[in-house]
């Protein structure tokens, strides 16, 4: 059966690039872009993942290949390039989806105190204890995981006076979350990164924007919001409260902006864009 999609856009003849292809969210939206007639290269740092999704786009009639990259290094993306090209042609679509969190850049606790200063308890983790090195991973995984892959497939486009570039944003780029300094600062950047290339790319025929999920289970978060029998953690709870629809997204619900914003028919005269998917969380004070 083929992949359900919200609506169909013409994405034949297309060369759709997805970094972190492998993860639950892009993954999905891999599928979604094969079910509308694009090749797709899912590039991840986990070759097995990437494979395993192109096989089900196969399953599913579509065209797609899965390629080992890391998205911080230069001469993976280069040689991720050259076998992408090789197999599909140049890419016309590029979908950063690589980015994440780690303990590195996390404080243990919502709010500091004087206690945790004079009587710090083992284990607890400060803002005056994240380190450099910490930060750095965090915030260069997502910016520089975001704009390397750029730099390496967006020349095609350019030169071609085609394409389109969605990079994935977060409800942290709106209002930082607690406990998750370098996070919430990397997406902040890839918020505005996504105006400020959309600007500087403005003559050149190629369109940048972004999604804002709000919250969605993944393989990263799920220990963070969710407890061993099912239930929801006092993170998780208050995330709920906060959401005024009271439940969390489905990766399917990323679908329908996602092929709005690379339809060059449906929003040719959308750039510079972020578009919060998050079930009215950015637009909530909480009263």
């Amino acid at each position: 059966m083929a992949f359900p999609v919200p609506f169909k856009v013409d994405l034949q003849n297309q060369v759709a690039v997805v970094t972190g292809g492998g993860g639950i969210l892009c993954s999905t939206m891999a599928r979604a872009l094969a079910a509308c007639g694009a090749k797709v290269a899912i590039l991840d740092l986990r070759v097995e993942n990437a494979k395993k999704v192109a096989e089900e786009i196969k399953a599913d009639g579509g065209i797609a290949e899965g390629f080992a990259c890391n998205v911080l290094e230069r001469a993976s993306l280069e040689q991720a390039r050259e076998q992408v090209t090789a197999k599909f042609g140049a890419c016309t679509i590029l979908v950063n989806g690589a980015g994440g969190n780690h303990p590195k850049g996390t404080t243990s606790k919502e709010y500091l105190t004087k206690e945790d200063l004079l009587n710090k308890a083992e284990g607890v983790t400060t803002f005056f204890d994240l380190t450099p090195e910490g930060i750095q991973f965090v915030f260069n995984l997502n910016f520089l995981g975001t704009m390397l892959p750029t730099q390496v497939f967006a020349r095609d486009m350019a030169l071609a006076g085609r394409g389109n570039i969605l990079n994935i944003s977060s409800m942290n780029a709106f209002k930082p979350l607690t406990k998750i300094p370098a996070y919430s600062a990397a997406k902040a950047a890839v918020s505005n990164f996504t105006q400020w290339l959309a600007v500087h790319f403005s003559q050149t025929g190629v369109r940048v924007n972004a999604i804002a999920p709000g919250f969605f289970l993944t393989d990263q978060n799920r220990g963070l919001l969710t407890t061993a029998d099912g239930g929801m953690t006092a993170r998780g709870q208050t995330i709920i409260a906060h959401t005024p629809q009271r439940h969390y997204g489905k990766p399917e619900d990323l679908l329908g902006a996602m092929l709005w914003l690379l339809s060059d028919q449906a929003s040719g005269f959308v750039t510079g864009q972020v578009i919060a998917v998050d079930g009215g969380f950015s637009a909530f004070s909480g009263v």
